[in-house]
């Protein structure tokens, strides 16, 4: 165990006021230490941050909580009086055409999907060791999809179309990690597991949570926005480490500890700001693991056109997949059908049109995705009371989020102008435009408002959201453990979603577990007692790994 000259109190640096520098202040603060916040932005959260520029309140940042065993964020969720749902299953799908497929074929081809990802996992879990790390997920899906569509009608057109539509609609995972499925590692997809339990969206936004993981360290430690870090540079001895941060702009600071919680995508692009240079292997590391982007696009209508008379009637086949137990959860980003059956969480009116759209492989949006970059959207008119709003959220992932910011970059951000406001409706409007009810001359059916994140043109996002992992890794298991321990004998640690435990990797309950877990690393190095909750969250992975 690394260990600290006893006897004194260090003065710690939290770099980065997200997720991950709130909960490791909170920790260190509860232990007596000393902690300054350095934040580039003018406010705290990071990427876990809500914009009113529709005229209400929504999430830049996630809108999940990603499994509800034993989860500290559903935790807070409750404690906040914040309104979280379930969503029923039910969602509509177009063709390649356009064309709405009949609710039961919709129904029958997800049940295959989901499957199929069930038994990717499953394989993961077990076969790891032997999976090529050029194999994918969609690789998989091909040999799955020819397995259970069988060759009995050789020839047979419909056979040949139905395993085109079954890898179509796959190809909904990109918006689950951020890049798409042909890129996902089958070796490796066991990262993508998370906590057990249903994943529940966040129908009245972060906001109340933010506010209550923020509270300790707006309260307690000196925080310095505007401060954007240029260079660590470790000194001193592995009993009395010292770190001289250098800003932009703005006098260097010394401090005995640094915890760097800068986004994955930052540490892939300003290897130069650690000096001496990282090891070798964390080198390796922060190369290896993906870095994703996903991004959302809202659009606000005066009026939920589609939801007034839904084509989807109470009656309609349901998409909900049965539960089985004894298989491994997955994040939901869209469409969380690996579930358990419905707590006492809201739920959707099936009234409502579905809460969940896919436009797979759109050959008819040709001027404006030529590439037939598949869509996904929700239906936030259908949350329960009273946060529904006549708002579609697109998830865009991977080549549309970076087609989108490249078009957005010139624009202010996140409240998009004129210009790009008519940009964008031009992109998702052969997306919007077949859903019922639509009519091209009623400007209620036009959007009035909207909002993109566009997350790769934010350098302190790392220009992307979320790590994930993509086909060539190698040791992703390996490498995520050596980010999590980072360089502590140079008083320089790492931590955020891409260091947590491997079971909420990519989730806020990652960054808040990882910001905890180093607090308390750096309250044993220097002899802190912990109480209770004091034993750091160790969570299994495959063939027992940690």
């Amino acid at each position: 165990m690394l260990r600290r000259a006893a006897g004194r109190i260090p003065h710690v640096c939290v770099v980065g006021a997200g997720v991950a520098g709130l909960r490791c202040a909170d920790v260190l603060l509860q232990h007596g230490v000393r902690v300054t916040i350095l934040e580039g932005r003018d406010r705290v959260g990071g990427r876990l941050c809500q914009s009113s520029a529709l005229g209400h309140m929504v999430d830049l940042g996630p809108n999940w909580i990603h499994g509800t065993d034993d989860n500290p964020i559903l935790d807070l969720a409750k404690e906040t009086n914040t309104m979280t749902m379930t969503w029923d299953g039910r969602q509509s799908v177009f063709d390649h055409l356009g064309q709405q497929m009949p609710d039961k074929e919709a129904a029958e081809n997800t049940e295959i999907v989901w499957e199929i990802i069930e038994q990717a996992m499953k394989y993961s879990n077990e076969e790891s060791a032997t999976i090529p790390a050029d194999k994918s997920l969609y690789h998989y899906f091909e040999e799955k999809v020819a397995e259970m569509i069988t060759d009995e009608m050789e020839g047979d057109e419909q056979v040949k179309r139905k395993r085109e539509t079954i890898l179509g609609m796959a190809e909904m995972w990109g918006a689950f990690v951020g890049t798409q499925i042909q890129s996902q590692s089958l070796k490796f997809f066991w990262l993508e597991e998370c906590i057990d339990g249903e994943n529940l969206f966040v129908a009245e936004t972060y906001h109340k949570v933010l506010a209550r993981i923020a509270e300790p360290a707006l309260a307690g430690a000196e925080i310095k926005f505007g401060h954007k870090v240029k260079k660590l540079v470790s000194k001193g001895t592995n009993e009395e480490p010292c770190v001289e941060v250098e800003l932009e702009g703005k006098s260097s600071m010394t401090f005995d500890e640094v915890v760097m919680t800068a986004p994955l995508g930052w540490l892939k692009t300003h290897g130069e700001a650690f000096e001496p240079e990282l090891p070798n292997r964390l080198k390796q590391a922060i190369a290896s693991i993906g870095y994703g982007h996903l991004d959302k696009v809202y659009i606000t209508f005066p009026t939920a056109f589609w939801n007034s008379s839904s084509t989807t009637s109470p009656s309609s086949p349901s998409t909900h997949i049965s539960h089985d137990p004894s298989l491994p959860n997955v994040t939901a980003t869209t469409a969380p059908l690996h579930q358990p059956p419905p707590s006492t969480q809201p739920t959707v009116n099936p009234a409502h049109y579905p809460g969940f759209t896919h436009w797979t492989r759109p050959t008819y949006a040709h001027p404006t995705n030529p590439s037939h970059w598949a869509q996904e959207a929700m239906n936030l008119a259908a949350l329960p009371p009273p946060n529904a709003h006549p708002t579609l959220l697109f998830y865009t992932y991977g080549p549309t989020s970076l087609h989108l910011a490249t078009q957005l970059k010139p624009f202010p951000s996140p409240t998009c102008s004129p210009a790009a406001q008519q940009l964008l409706t031009t992109f998702f409007a052969p997306y919007f435009s077949r859903l019922p009810n639509y009519s091209a001359s009623n400007p209620a059916h036009q959007p009035s408002r909207i909002l993109a994140t566009a997350w790769a043109n934010d350098e302190l996002a790392g220009c992307g959201s979320y790590a994930n992992f993509q086909t060539g890794l190698e040791r992703g298991g390996e490498d995520v453990q050596v980010m999590r321990r980072g360089v502590p004998e140079r008083g320089v640690w790492l931590a955020g979603e891409h260091t947590a435990p491997f079971v909420a990797l990519g989730t806020v309950t990652g960054a808040y577990w990882a910001g905890e877990g180093v607090a308390r690393r750096i309250v044993r190095a220097y002899g802190g007692v912990e109480g209770s909750r004091g034993e750091e969250r160790v969570h299994v992975g495959v063939n027992g790994s940690s």
